[in-house]
């Protein structure tokens, strides 16, 4: 059994040589919270030890965001620091690799009302779009790590005992991420095999739509002509292999921008700039959301829906087995990282340019063309469970099973649904 210090330092090892695979002489960006400072210290370390170049670290303070947004007037959010935005983008045009730590504070921002929040996150989203286009479009090497907090471990695990809560949490993290593993990069290597393999068998079969049955849910996905699944990691456009989420148990793709219809209802809590929207539905009519009802956080989600045009539409359906590790843990994780890897979900806004062939190298504005969706926001969310059927339309207009029940099907035999 390895100990906590030696599972901490894998934990390092992992973001960095097999997550963001920096390579020797290549820049680093870490963002994280104060919160994180001595993990971030590790990751600091590891990366030198890869041979990075430099190393720097852009701090953010939530505490100090929350009193920003309770005292402040929401107008003094529409602007993002210009030093910030150039440094971010310098960055990029250096081809540094951006690592980014998670420390969940679940709730933290519960009492900040969501126009405030709204206003802060459109003017961040904004600022940094160059950014993030070039994450989606595999331009810049980038991943992540999450680590835990009271408040994260309180929500997660509520019915441990106080002082067990943080400890526990740091077992599950290591746990799906295969830190406790004896040779943790041997089985990063076979899962992301096991993955590569599964994005191949569907993208040669280049199905024509998805439908989703579960209670609450009945939604068909039309997909886009040469659409294309991604899962395992990808490699950037330099050739260099990344894993950008750590862990990762999904398959994804893009679906066609107008051919979503029906009605989808979650199954986990989403949280969204610390704000949790829970127990909500959505109702898609040629792709948009028409109607969208929740049993928390409704405000959040009409701000989050109306951050701009492409906001309301999908950018992405993902496949997990319900059977993944991070499922097993049996608990709610309060944040996508984790919780979209123990369940199917889809994103509203924004798709990865590399969903279609060919698509990392289209404008914006060929790809919106080929029906491939475009926006300032990705947020994931989750509608998988043990209940959730999952079929796919051939090009001989057959229905076969992919999940049943929420686990793969292999070989199944054209069935019908209707």
């Amino acid at each position: 059994m390895k100990d906590f210090t030696t599972c901490l330092k894998d934990y390092a090892r992992i973001g960095i040589r097999l997550g963001v695979n920096l390579q020797p002489d290549q820049s680093l960006v870490i963002d994280a919270p104060i919160d994180a400072a001595e993990f971030a210290h590790l990751l600091v370390e590891e990366a030198y030890g890869a041979g990075a170049k430099s190393v720097q670290i852009m701090w953010s303070d939530p505490e100090y965001e929350r009193l920003q947004l309770l005292y402040e007037s929401p107008q003094t959010f529409t602007k993002y620091h210009a030093w910030k935005q150039q440094a971010y983008a310098e960055m990029v045009e250096n081809k540094a690799a951006f690592f980014t730590v998670l420390a969940p504070r679940p709730g933290l921002f519960e009492d900040v009302p969501a126009e405030g929040i709204h206003a802060m996150q459109t003017a961040a989203l904004s600022a940094l779009r160059h950014v993030r286009e070039s994450k989606m479009r595999g331009q810049v090497s980038w991943s992540g790590l999450a680590i835990p907090t009271v408040a994260w471990a309180n929500q997660v695990f509520p019915d441990e005992e106080p002082d067990k809560r943080i400890t526990r949490l740091w077992e599950a993290l290591f746990h799906m991420t295969r830190v406790d593993q004896a040779h943790p990069e041997h089985a990063w290597r076979q899962h992301l095999h096991d993955l590569r393999r599964r994005c191949a068998l569907m993208n040669n079969a280049q199905y024509h739509a998805l439908r989703y049955i579960a209670p609450g849910t009945d939604l068909t996905v039309q997909l886009p002509r040469r659409h294309r699944w991604s899962g395992g990691g990808r490699f950037t456009q330099d050739g260099i292999f990344i894993v950008p989420n750590l862990p990762t148990e999904e398959i994804f793709t893009a679906p066609l921008r107008t051919g979503v219809h029906g009605t989808v209802t979650s199954t986990r809590p989403l949280l969204y700039a610390e704000r949790v929207i829970d127990e909500f539905t959505l109702t898609f009519e040629q792709g948009r959301v028409i109607e969208c009802r929740a049993g928390r956080g409704l405000d959040m989600l009409k701000a989050l829906l109306a951050t701009d045009e492409g906001a309301a539409f999908l950018g992405e359906v993902a496949l997990v087995p319900h059977g993944s590790p991070v499922s097993q843990q049996g608990v709610t994780f309060y944040h996508p990282l984790f919780d979209e890897n123990a369940s199917c979900h889809l994103a509203l806004g924004s798709a990865y340019p590399t969903s279609i062939e060919g698509g990392q190298s289209l404008p914006k504005e060929r790809l919106v063309e080929q029906g491939i969706n475009a926006s300032m926001i990705h947020v994931d969310f989750m509608m998988g469970s043990k209940e959730l059927n999952v079929f796919a339309l051939t090009g001989s207009d057959e229905w076969v099973c992919l999940l049943e029940h929420g686990e793969w099907v292999d070989s199944a035999p054209p069935v019908s649904h209707s």
